[in-house]
């Protein structure tokens, strides 16, 4: 039996709205996320990523109320991230009915909250959310707080250590091509499956659904996911329509 691609819808959320964001900037109002995610609940959807693209960088808590909402009239498997700094703060976002929490920020800040989540609820549960830029130089860093922010440590380096710490699933985002629609960077996408032993879940810059599902065959990757094709028509931003197929 041929298993089909997961092909991972991202919904970028700023206070209530739904928004979408070119290279981490210039967010643009897309709608309400109840609203989109009733019509992801009709295309049978596999799961949902969530991200609050600026309670981090704001210092703020999670909108739980919000949260709450959204995985309670979602269908699928939805994972959440944005402004969780404490272990405490990541229980009240499984508390409010998401499968995953999606870590980011903090892994910088306080390392240890991964390996806490990890230990109660399980590493499949902790999804590390790794941004990455390019340098002048040309090498390869990750970047947190929406890119605001760097370490100076190789993006490989960096993804292993996340893993070792109990994280069960590695999204890599790639800030550069976000909402571009230039395609993924294949090159690193397969370097760093290659040498990690959890799912890796390659974001931005996906022009196409065929091509989302080529990626994973060909870098070894688990899964792909995107923004901007599920929410503009034809790759059009003048033109918003939430949509998904993954049967190309």
């Amino acid at each position: 039996m041929k298993i089909r691609p997961r092909i991972i819808p991202v919904l970028a959320i700023q206070g209530q709205q739904l928004v979408k964001t070119i290279k981490f900037d210039k967010p643009k109002y897309i709608g309400d996320p109840i609203n989109a995610i009733k019509i992801f609940n009709e295309k049978e959807t596999d799961e949902l990523v969530i991200l609050d693209i600026r309670a981090s960088v704001k210092s703020t808590e999670p909108n739980y109320k919000l949260i709450e909402e959204m995985a309670g009239e979602a269908f699928m498997p939805v994972g959440y991230g944005g402004g969780i700094s404490t272990y405490e703060q990541a229980k009240k976002v499984f508390d409010c009915g998401v499968e995953k929490v999606i870590l980011n920020s903090v892994c910088m800040e306080n390392p240890k909250v991964i390996s806490d989540v990890a230990a109660q609820y399980g590493n499949q549960s902790v999804v590390a959310c790794v941004d990455y830029k390019k340098t002048f130089l040309g090498k390869i860093k990750p970047v947190f707080y929406s890119g605001t922010k760097s370490v100076s440590v190789d993006l490989l380096i960096w993804v292993k250590k996340l893993q070792d710490l109990g994280a069960g699933e590695i999204i890599l985002q790639n800030v550069e091509r976000d909402g571009t629609f230039e395609g993924f960077d294949m090159p690193t996408i397969k370097k760093i499956a290659s040498e990690i032993n959890v799912p890796l879940v390659p974001c931005g810059g996906a022009h196409s659904v065929r091509e989302m599902i080529k990626a994973i065959a060909e870098t070894g990757a688990s899964a792909a996911a995107a923004g901007s094709i599920f929410v503009f028509k034809n790759n059009n931003r003048e033109s918003i329509l939430i949509n998904y197929n993954n049967k190309l």
